[in-house]
């Protein structure tokens, strides 16, 4: 999962945070990413191996709410909303 993970840019961290920010529930993610709640479940709690598909189709959905996925830079990865 980690290889998977890394290629997509997108870690399960930034997954549950992005969530939060957006006060968005699983059910509502899976609703708009079309990535079911059982396997946003699996990638949050880091025990799934997801395809790079469904992390894509995750990041897109998050990405179009604005939500700025932050890279690695020395500072660690993280997300933010975008300005307004």
């Amino acid at each position: 999962m980690v290889n998977c993970m890394k290629h997509a840019n997108i870690t399960a961290a930034q997954i549950r945070a992005a969530r939060a920010l957006l006060d968005w529930s699983r059910d509502r993610l899976s609703a708009k990413s079309g990535v079911s709640v059982r396997t946003l479940v699996s990638i949050e709690s880091d025990t799934a191996h997801p395809r790079l598909q469904t992390l894509e189709a995750i990041k897109t959905t998050l990405s179009k709410a604005d939500i700025l996925f932050i890279e690695e830079n020395g500072g660690g990865q993280g997300v933010r909303l975008k300005k307004r």
